[in-house]
């Protein structure tokens, strides 16, 4: 029970950071955090589908790929992640946050914020959801960070969209994933006394 708490207290931390990194510096410069959105937008423009249907789709697809390669746990986890940036990204939407700073800092600042925040919680073997479940089950299968395989392939699913948004947009989106997840392995890797708890990545 007391890894569990810790644990948790870990993955609100990261979920926390992971959501003021969004709110505070990116999206206020509509500068996509993932991949996940990317293939919202291609589902919509080959098929029509609406973008929170396909963009839920997408996400229950890849919590379904957590359950099954990364245990319930992790999955349980993944989900109390993706709410808890949610509910983070809706706090720091608020108008005292609001600042007028060049985009190209506030990539900067961002993109290290993101990174910090989505490699604790990598670190809790839990995703930040998108293609974090995907990352996370080739770094496990491959026994490698997983910040090179969630650029690869943000950054392909990026590239895929560029003639749907703004190619300005997707450079910088690229430059934020090569930011962002060189800080994931930075901090996936550090040698800490208390890193990960097995329980929460444990299949029942």
């Amino acid at each position: 029970m007391k890894n569990y708490i810790i644990s948790y207290s870990f993955i609100t931390c990261g979920a926390f950071i992971q959501g003021m990194a969004m709110a505070i510096f990116l999206f206020p410069h509509s500068i996509p955090s993932g991949g996940a959105a990317g293939i919202a937008v291609l589902l919509n423009f080959w098929f029509h589908i609406p973008l929170s249907i396909a963009l839920w789709a997408v996400n229950f697809s890849l919590l379904v790929a957590a359950i099954f390669w990364l245990g319930n746990s992790s999955a349980i986890g993944t989900m109390y992640a993706i709410t808890m940036t949610s509910v983070s990204v809706h706090l720091f939407s608020d108008d005292l946050f609001r600042h007028y700073s060049n985009v190209w800092l506030d990539l900067l600042f961002g993109s290290v914020t993101l990174g910090i925040g989505v490699g604790i919680l990598l670190r809790q073997q839990v995703s930040n959801g998108g293609m974090g479940v995907l990352a996370l089950i080739i770094a496990n299968y491959k026994q490698i960070a997983p910040g090179k395989p969630l650029f690869l392939l943000n950054g392909t699913i990026f590239i895929l969209t560029a003639s749907i948004i703004n190619w300005q947009i997707v450079i910088q989106a690229l430059i934020s994933q090569s930011i962002s997840t060189r800080l994931v392995d930075i901090v996936y890797r550090l040698k800490l006394q208390i890193h990960s708890f097995p329980l929460l990545g444990r299949k029942k």
